[in-house]
């Protein structure tokens, strides 16, 4: 047998194939179906228990790979997460391995997943990945737009104003932005990201990610809005939004006359000084120096 460096990786963990019960999340393809993993279909071949989001889709993903399951199939979505959880956890306590898959990508990420791992984790019940395809990931990779930092919104609120007081929370957010989004409600997002961002904000519409009619469309959300005002959009959506550009750094000198205001109104110097600097990120002593040479 090969050891060392050019020995295979074991299917699990060493600390999961002890004897003990073990979960195991992983991803499945989100489009095409050349993206599963050897891994993948090794765990739907051996999982004793394998809860699926939609136990229909896991059947056409299981015909898709030509895969013979050993394990039971249960469903686990976000109807029935909170009264399975304690009933998967207990079959794995007892030994079992489940395997969690979702429709798409992976468990957890706008799925099903995080309620078994929070539960898992209070019981002192290890979990493991088996990583894979990832919708968020491949739209950031195709974007265009920095993914040195970014974050994961998921889908935005469906009403109008709840919607725009959730953009209006991420106006000044610096890192690049990820969301899922409808095709029904596309054009309403856009429309709301080009209000709440302003026009130039760089973004990208990718649609269909991995599939035969994949479409990627970058520019600033003027054209993007342009674009799906123009077309009838189908499939699979993600959206992804260039953070907030960094302020321009601003001088001493144009916070004097707030300053001034803060006197006028009963401050002594010092403390309209420090209270303007703090709010404006400039030195105290630089604005003090800037208010004293104003009056000579």
């Amino acid at each position: 047998m090969p050891e060392g460096d050019d020995a295979p990786e074991p299917l699990l963990p060493e600390s999961l194939t002890r004897g003990n019960g073990s979960i195991v999340l992983a991803a499945t393809p989100i489009g095409n179906m050349g993206d599963a993993t050897f891994r993948l279909v090794s765990l739907l071949e051996t999982a004793d228990i394998i809860a699926a989001e939609d136990t229909r889709r896991l059947q056409r993903l299981i015909r898709s790979l030509d895969v013979t399951t050993a394990g039971r199939t249960l469903s686990y979505h976000e109807h029935n997460e909170a009264a399975r959880t304690p009933e998967l956890l207990d079959l794995v306590a007892a030994g079992a391995t489940l395997l969690l898959v979702t429709d798409a990508g992976m468990p957890s990420v706008s799925d099903p997943g995080f309620r078994l791992v929070e539960a898992a984790a209070a019981r002192g019940i290890t979990v493991t990945v088996a990583p894979g395809p990832s919708a968020v990931l491949t739209a950031l990779a195709l974007s265009g737009l920095p993914t040195d930092r970014f974050c994961f919104e998921g889908f935005l609120p469906r009403k109008a104003g709840e919607r725009a007081a959730r953009l209006a929370e991420l106006r000044t957010e610096r890192r690049t932005m990820v969301f899922f989004e409808a095709p029904h409600r596309l054009e309403a997002m856009i429309r709301a990201l080009h209000s709440e961002f302003g026009p130039e904000r760089p973004a990208c519409v990718t649609r269909e990610l991995t599939k035969r009619y994949e479409e990627v469309i970058r520019g600033p959300l003027q054209h993007l809005l342009e674009w799906v005002e123009g077309n009838l959009v189908r499939g699979e959506i993600a959206v992804v939004v260039g953070g907030a550009p960094a302020e321009a750094p601003t001088a001493p000198e144009d916070h004097v006359a707030a300053v001034n205001q803060l006197m006028s109104q009963g401050l002594r110097l010092k403390e309209a000084v420090a209270a303007v600097a703090e709010d404006s990120r400039v030195s105290k002593r630089e604005l003090y120096a800037a208010v004293v040479a104003a009056r000579t």
